[in-house]
């Protein structure tokens, strides 16, 4: 069949309230032009982010009845252990309430002032962590990621050539961790393959660095990995994923992304004697050991959602619907990042507004526009984000400026996708119109959170 129909049944709705053009152009100045300041009641579609937005299945809803809340050593603990070391393969686990203080701990223990970090490309939390302990982020995204209309297939890749230059250059003793994102987040939800993963190991290992991978959305990645890389094509995607992790010394996880819970993630490794510091500061500042600052109930929704999560019938469904948005824009002739991602679709904002210049912010532009066009809310992934460097206070473009439209799982359906296509497609109709932005006032740290903009 060519039609694509979500592989669940809906038994529970939640209203969608509906504004006026006039409305929400009131209620984005109201939040100072920053689609993080809305109220989520003035959003009619929330594109902002795929973390912790999923809908939870009738099976994690039940399991969350049976949440042990026991302060230490609750049986939910040894369900949500059991799980994470049955796939990812690791023997240290450790729970934590979200997957940027899995990153905090890991950091805290590894990184040090002019430590570097290299990475495919680092995303929001995982780069400020770094910066916060003052260590430098360093993203080396293979070459084939700046060709953002070509069809290669791990556009998400690691350069292997510059990251051998790296450790050559600086020497292991300044690298203490090299990560891996998977998928690439910030390069348009690109997938990495499983000989690049290979190849980053076997540098890690020779140089003697620990090799962690940013799990966020394993399974995603797993299942590209069958549908493109050969010899894969008849591999189960779990059996993927474990090979994935076979070459790592830990990860760090989001549970809020490829698990479909609403909170909590993990950092696994191999390392008793490290896992052990982590625990106390894990103590300190997340909670017992066998919590790791979640409740019961989510540590259960977390184990059940590990293994839907990697259920092919759903991950087709996932990457196909997400196509389908990208191949009809493509056709439109509206600049996106291809090929499709498996979380996000990303519009290419220097080219669909290529009269604003990267330091007055189109993808922030952009992104406001599709909130006062339909009441979409999405998130620039490109120099609000990453164009200032706390360390310096110098500002400069990044890399790319794009404005990514997150898909939450098993929340909107195919026509609520038709309606996202209509709104690009008006915003595109009167691009020329579109202002650039500047900003009155940002943290140091992730300002793109709580920036305040004003049009120019």
């Amino acid at each position: 069949m060519k039609t694509i129909i979500e592989p669940f049944r809906i038994k529970m709705v939640e209203p969608i309230k509906l504004t006026t053009r006039s409305e929400r152009e009131e209620l984005i100045r109201a939040a100072h032009f920053n689609p993080f300041l809305l109220r989520a009641e003035d959003v009619i579609i929330d594109l902002l982010t795929d973390s912790g937005t999923s809908a939870m299945s009738s099976e994690a809803w039940a399991a969350m009845m049976r949440g042990d809340e026991s302060y230490a050593g609750a049986r939910s603990w040894y369900r949500f252990r059991d799980t994470v070391q049955d796939i990812f393969g690791f023997e240290q686990v450790i729970p934590t309430h979200q997957g940027r203080a899995a990153e905090h701990i890991l950091f805290g223990m590894l990184v040090k002032p002019d430590s570097i970090v290299p990475n495919n490309t680092h995303f929001d939390t995982t780069r400020a962590n770094i910066e916060f302990v003052g260590g430098k982020p360093v993203d080396l995204p293979c070459r084939e990621s700046d060709d953002i209309d070509s069809d290669e297939p791990f556009k998400g890749n690691m350069d292997i050539a510059a990251l051998e230059q790296l450790v050559e250059e600086k020497g292991p003793e300044r690298i203490p961790v090299i990560m891996v994102t998977v998928t690439n987040n910030s390069a348009g939800g690109q997938p990495v393959s499983m000989a690049n993963i290979r190849e980053v190991s076997r540098i890690a290992r020779s140089a003697g660095i620990p090799f962690y991978i940013d799990a966020c959305r394993f399974a995603e990645n797993a299942f590209f990995i069958k549908r493109n890389e050969p010899g894969y094509e008849n591999t189960p995607t779990v059996d993927i994923a474990r090979e994935m992790f076979s070459y790592a010394d830990g990860c760090t996880m989001s549970a809020k992304k490829d698990a479909f819970a609403n909170i909590g993630g993990f950092l696994c490794s191999n390392d008793a004697e490290l896992a052990q510091q982590e625990r106390n500061i894990l103590i300190l500042s997340e909670g017992f050991p066998t919590y790791g600052g979640m409740a019961g109930r989510d540590l259960e929704a977390i184990a059940v959602g590990l293994r839907e999560v990697l259920d092919e019938h759903y991950l087709d469904y996932r990457l196909l619907s997400t196509r389908y948005v990208v191949e009809r824009l493509v056709g439109a002739g509206i600049p996106v990042v291809t090929p499709a991602g498996g979380h996000a679709v990303y519009l290419d904002a220097r080219r669909f507004l290529p009269h604003i210049a990267p330091l007055e912010y189109p993808g922030q532009s952009l992104s406001v526009e599709l909130y006062i066009e339909a009441g979409i809310r999405s998130v620039e992934i490109g120099t609000v984000m990453f164009g200032f460097d706390p360390r310096s206070g110098e500002e400069k473009p990044a890399h790319l400026d794009l404005v990514r439209l997150a898909i939450p799982r098993r929340v909107y359906t195919q026509s609520h996708m038709d309606y996202v296509l209509e709104a690009i497609s008006l915003v595109w109709q009167r691009r020329r119109d579109v202002r650039g932005m500047k900003i009155v006032k940002a943290p140091k740290f992730l300002r793109h959170f709580t920036a305040e903009f004003e049009q120019i």
